[in-house]
């Protein structure tokens, strides 16, 4: 393994934490442990509960306390690229939105990550998908409060619960952008962004959904035609009356669907368990 380059990546693993929790929560920081002492500490040896798998590359998770004052405690999980070298591997931050969508029990267990969790509910299963094979991947529970993320001032959490998590991606990018030109040591090679079904803002987010869901022959003419007469898009928390009626017939018409995959198969739960709504309250 070529130490440098993966000194390399350890410090761009401390240095992603700093900024993001910087830019989530606008503190001052308190590290009283060295991050290369305390990233071999954190190293995982034995199997997870539930795995009867061997694996082929190591992984980190622990907590780092980014305010002593009030407790503010970010939990990380830090898997390494599978079957290679993985400092010849990039470095990939995952964040999952909400606010609340635990980055450990979404991004990795359920999506992206190499462990996932049976149908029983109690053993695991090797994702042959799973993102780690090309890359090393960097979940973060964010902000405090979502997963394993903490703090001892309940208030705290509070200052994190508005709807700014689909800005975090590419806001972050933009501090670390700025980071980068201001220093000449420690730089973090960016090389971009994902974002996925993103909040940016209301009406470019709800401005094409109608027109998908008719081009699509789930709603009528009709009730498209009404939508875009009665609906402004400008905001999901208060649509007006007639908007929300006609947002009723629409979500009846479009029937038991899953609206991000309208070709999948739908879970048949309860009446009340039924998907309506593609996005939001639209």
């Amino acid at each position: 393994m070529a130490n440098s380059n993966w000194s390399q990546i350890f410090l761009s693993i401390n240095i992603i934490i700093i900024l993001a929790t910087f830019f989530t929560c606008n503190i001052n920081f308190a590290f009283g442990t060295d991050p290369f002492l305390q990233q071999k500490r954190d190293r995982v040896d034995e199997p997870l509960p539930g795995q009867n798998f061997n694996i082929n590359f190591k992984h980190y998770s622990g907590y780092i306390t980014v305010n002593e004052d009030v407790g503010r405690t970010l939990f990380y999980w830090f898997i390494e690229a599978d079957h290679v070298d993985p400092s010849s591997k990039p470095l990939l931050l995952w964040l999952n939105g909400g606010p609340g969508c635990s980055s450990i029990a979404y991004g990795e267990a359920e999506e992206i990550g190499p462990f996932h969790i049976n149908s029983d509910g109690k053993t695991l299963y090797l994702n042959p998908y799973s993102w780690n094979k090309v890359a090393n991947i960097l979940y973060i529970d964010s902000p405090t409060g979502v997963g394993f993320s903490y703090s001892k001032n309940s208030s705290d959490i509070l200052n994190n619960g508005d709807k700014r998590t689909g800005h975090y991606v590419p806001q972050l990018s933009q501090v670390i952008v700025k980071h980068n030109s201001a220093t000449k040591h420690n730089s973090i090679n960016l090389k971009g962004y994902l974002v996925g079904n993103a909040l940016t803002d209301d009406f470019n987010d709800q401005l094409g959904i109608f027109q998908f869901m008719w081009s699509s022959g789930l709603i009528s003419d009709q009730t498209f035609k009404l939508l875009n007469l009665l609906c402004d898009f400008q905001s999901v928390e208060h649509p007006s009356k007639s908007c929300e009626n006609i947002l009723e017939i629409a979500s009846n018409e479009m029937g038991n669907i899953d609206p991000y995959s309208i070709f999948t198969p739908p879970c048949h739960g309860s009446a009340n368990q039924r998907v309506k709504r593609p996005h939001a309250q639209y």
